[in-house]
């Protein structure tokens, strides 16, 4: 069972990245994944979760306001097996390791500890 996030990089303020995170061994359809990020420095934080039957849920966190949480859109291919993670608008303080992990109870929660499987990430890093 294993996932594998791509699509990070550097941007600029303002622009825009989709993050994927693919799955193999074992069908997404059946777990929620969620994206978290870790910001130097900072504790895990998760973002927004795809659960089993499509239901999205966004985690607000002082450092990350629900406006914010508006930036990032989750969704699911079946097809491929593979989640993404669009995010829009990014600013400095959206830098950080962004990782997917799937929960095997197929319902979303903020918490990282649910969460069984987990991606090595994919580095984002905002900066002009």
């Amino acid at each position: 069972l294993r996932l594998v996030e791509s699509g990070g990089g550097l941007v600029q303020p303002g622009g825009s990245l989709r993050l994927s995170c693919a799955g193999s061994g074992f069908s997404l359809d059946y777990y929620a994944t969620g994206w978290f990020r870790q910001a130097p420095g900072k504790p895990i934080e998760g973002l927004v979760c795809i659960s089993f039957d499509g239901k999205i849920s966004s985690y607000d966190s002082f450092d990350t306001p629900h406006s914010a949480k508006d930036r990032f859109i989750i969704s699911r291919d079946s097809d491929k097996n593979t989640v993404y993670l669009q995010v829009n608008g990014l600013q400095p303080e959206d830098t950080g390791l962004y990782s997917c992990a799937a929960a095997l109870a197929g319902e979303c929660s903020p918490s990282p500890n649910l969460y069984a499987y987990w991606g090595e990430g994919t580095q984002v890093t905002v900066s002009s």
